[in-house]
């Protein structure tokens, strides 16, 4: 039952409640159970840049009015300080030690989990996510249980060093609509990536906030946010909505050494804001410790449902209703540098006030007097019973369920493995047994900082310096997969190919068998014209990892490039099986049938070639590829007005692409606009001349001769 925010005289209360039905005789009170809910996850937001919680940095008038209205609970901690497993922990109010998530990559939520939404479904439910960002892909499970996963972010390109995101507006916009054609009672769960690292607002919250971007991109979420709340307020769901916003993790900013997140476990990056609003619910604010597992938990005791057993939080309502009761044990950990370099592992509790971190070198804090975490107790604390009581909360929520990464090799993968050359008989452990105070994550910082700083120099243009640093990196930790990975990154992006395949070996040689690397070599292999080789190595990550869709489609390119479109066609459906909202795979599947269909003239080749173009571009309205393919159609059966149209779109999207320029002016040309065309043959030999074969650069004079002579003057 809805609790009243008003306590006065009963009398007076039933007479204006009688008076009320008079004048609106249709609505009726909104039960508990009958409440829909709204889930926003912002990424990356620090406690400190919400203004109701700290007015220093910037203004939130949107966040602090929904704060207003509100349970606001002050101590709320996430468990990771990485995207995919603390939206694993909140939609399935578990811990990692539980579901069995804790990167971001490598990692798949197994559908034998319960989440928020499969929940709700059961209950009639209508349930509808829309995802900022790649971490959150429906590849990665968390999109089990939705009726709509709207992740149309854009193509995800693992050459890329960043995250392929959309901002909020593109995120909000969506989801308002799916919103306002639902009467039945809904759950729908935002999320805005904006914070995340690289710092790009807007305008004009880039030129308010020059000097702290960060702060811009919260800015521009909070303005983002007051569009929704607006809507919400016109369409009267305000009233039966149950609001719950909070961020997955913080970002360090420097703080600590750390420049982002995702390696130390620090108040910066896991303490989180965290507000729960329950129409009928007076606002207040509590100093308990909670933590993401309780949102779970709290949906039903919002909805007036029981929770269904194997939630390892506990209720937000409950905890408040206990009063003096103890606080509760949170398990966190941070084991991105572990799981990707084979440093320490990192985890830890906070009970009451007490703050433990496990690592080799130990640390220990007082939260009451030091929620900054300056002042390093672990000299003076009993760490043996500390770490017994970890010890026992890890295996009180350990669950035999959770399947981890697996890190043995198939032994039919390892045989083939050795007979490629890429693992040797004297296979050495993946993992230490032991870690000492050199792989303590506070000593190994430095490393891990000049990879960032490498990152950061490959963006301002200098590979040389970039190289430099990053092999560094690797010289000192040859286990530092991402170092490798990046580095590759940035030798293919500069048309590198050589040195991107031979990092990625040597990374293979000294960490044998690495199916991160292995991967990574497949698709710079495939997407380099090497397809026999990426075949024989894609065709052992499937066999030994087969959740990656990106392995599949570029098995899938592969094929295509050795004619096998037969193997292309299987192995691009197998990726869409994974990750159906992908635009590259449609794209890539149209080419087959365009293939097809300019080989024999096959109507339906033609149609389904049609068809998978633009299905691309519905999802990513940037796939200059699909432009050009449809271009190719078009061309063929003589509609060259589209032909014309979608070949200047793929350049308007990428103008040194060099396919749809020199057809375009084919194109052009054939129709009588020799001006035109000669504008774009001009542009292609300019551009093009130094890497194209001698007889295309002969083609390509033949028709700047030809075009120039149609624009002759005639006697």
């Amino acid at each position: 039952m809805v609790r009243m925010p008003w306590r006065s005289n009963l009398l007076l209360l039933a007479l204006f409640a009688a008076f009320a039905s008079l004048l609106y005789p249709a609505q009726e009170k909104i039960r508990q159970q009958d409440f829909n809910v709204l889930l926003i996850t912002i990424d990356t937001l620090r406690f400190d840049r919400v203004g109701i919680l700290d007015s220093r940095h910037v203004k939130t008038p949107n966040l602090d009015a929904l704060a207003k209205k509100s349970l606001i609970f002050s101590r709320a901690f996430a468990h990771n300080p990485v995207t995919l497993p603390s939206h694993a922990n909140i939609l399935t109010g578990t811990t990692p030690l539980y579901h069995g998530i804790s990167d971001n990559t490598g990692f798949k939520l197994d559908r034998k989990f319960l989440t928020i939404p499969k929940y709700l479904q059961r209950q009639g439910y209508r349930t509808a996510a829309f995802i900022g960002a790649f971490p959150l892909d429906s590849r990665f499970g968390l999109d089990q249980g939705f009726d709509l996963y709207d992740d149309y972010y854009g193509t995800h390109n693992d050459l890329e060093l960043f995250f392929v995101e959309r901002p909020a507006e593109k995120v909000i916009a969506p989801a308002m609509v799916w919103i306002g054609k639902h009467s039945q009672k809904w759950f729908a769960w935002i999320h805005l990536f904006d914070p995340h690292q690289p710092y790009l607002p807007p305008s004009p919250y880039k030129e308010k906030y020059a000097a702290d971007l960060y702060s811009g991109e919260v800015a521009y979420v909070d303005a983002q946010l007051g569009v929704l709340f607006d809507f919400l307020q016109k369409k009267r769901l305000l009233e039966k909505t149950v609001i719950i916003l909070t961020a997955d993790h913080g970002e360090a900013l420097g703080e600590k050494g750390e420049e982002t997140h995702s390696y130390f476990a620090y108040n910066n990056t896991i303490h989180v804001p965290l507000f729960v609003l329950i129409p009928g619910r007076k606002p207040e604010t509590f100093v308990k410790n909670v933590c993401h597992a309780d949102i779970f938990p709290t949906v039903c005791s919002a909805l007036g449902l029981k929770s269904p057993p194997g939630l390892q939080g506990e209720s937000l309502l409950d905890i408040l209703a206990a009063g003096d009761r103890k606080n509760p044990e949170i398990y966190f950990e941070s084991l991105t540098a572990y799981l990707n370099r084979d440093w320490a592992p990192l985890r830890g509790m906070i009970s009451g006030n007490s703050k433990f971190i496990d690592l080799p070198i130990k640390e220990v804090y007082d939260l009451k007097s030091d929620f900054s975490e300056m002042n390093n107790l672990a000299g003076s604390s009993k760490i043996g019973q500390l770490k017994d009581s970890l010890n026992r909360l890890i295996k009180r929520l350990k669950s035999r369920l959770a399947p981890g990464r697996e890190n043995r090799i198939d032994p039919e993968v390892q045989k083939r493995l050795k007979s490629l050359g890429y693992i040797s008989e004297s296979r050495p452990e993946q993992r230490k047994k032991q870690y000492n105070e050199q792989d303590d994550l506070k000593t190994l910082l430095p490393l891990q900082n000049k990879m960032l700083s490498g990152v950061a120099l490959f963006h301002t243009g200098d590979l040389s310096g970039a190289e430099k640093m990053i092999r560094e990196v690797i010289a000192a930790s040859p286990s530092f997969i991402l170092a490798y990975k990046h580095l590759s990154s940035m030798y293919r992006e500069t048309g590198k190919t050589v040195l991107a395949i031979a990092i990625l070996e040597q990374g293979l040689e000294k960490n044998p068998g690495d199916i991160r690397l292995l991967s990574k070599l497949g698709i710079v292999l495939a997407d380099s014209g090497k397809w026999q080789r990426a075949v024989s190595i894609l065709e052992l990550c499937i066999r030994q990892e087969d959740f990656d869709p990106d392995n599949f489609n570029f098995l899938g390119i592969a094929y295509y490039q050795g004619g096998d479109f037969a193997k292309a066609l299987q192995n691009y459906g197998r990726a869409l099986e994974l990750d159906r909202n992908n635009a590259s795979v449609y794209n890539n599947i149209g080419s087959v049938h365009l293939q097809i269909f300019l080989r024999g003239r096959d109507r339906q080749a033609f149609a389904l070639a049609e068809m998978n173009f633009k299905k691309a571009l519905e999802i990513d309205p940037k796939m200059f590829a699909a432009c050009n393919g449809l271009g190719a159609a078009y061309k063929k059966v003589g509609r060259n007005a589209e032909a014309i149209a979608y070949w200047r779109q793929a350049l308007a999207i990428k103008p040194d692409y060099d396919l749809p320029l020199v057809n375009l002016g084919i194109t052009l040309l054939e129709e009588g606009r020799a001006d035109e065309a000669l504008d774009c043959f001009l542009n292609y030999r300019e551009k093009f001349s130094h890497k194209i074969p001698v007889a295309e650069r002969a083609r390509v004079d033949r028709l700047i001769v030809e075009a120039r002579a149609k624009l002759e003057p005639t006697g």
